[in-house]
């Protein structure tokens, strides 16, 4: 192992809830929410599976990764349901 890496480091870790507060303050001066929302709009009207995927998870949450699903799906088509 080289020396250098692991443990403690001076900065590493979260930061403060002032540091996080601050750097909000400064993306909403550079950029505004308005801004963001319009550009998340137009990709999921592209159909940017990441966009939908990021406003999902943050909308509704993330979904459970364990979840197991039993039963007939034949017949059903998938993708009509996104159309």
């Amino acid at each position: 192992m080289s020396k250098g890496h692991g443990g403690a480091r001076k900065g590493a870790g979260r930061k403060s809830k002032s540091e996080e507060q601050e750097l909000i303050e400064k993306l909403k001066a550079k950029i505004g929410d308005d801004k963001a929302f319009d550009s998340l709009r137009a990709l999921i009207e592209k159909k940017d599976f990441r966009a939908i995927q990021l406003y999902f998870n943050y909308r509704f949450g993330k979904p459970k990764e364990d979840v197991t699903i039993k039963g007939e799906f034949e017949g059903i088509d998938f993708k009509a349901l996104f159309d």
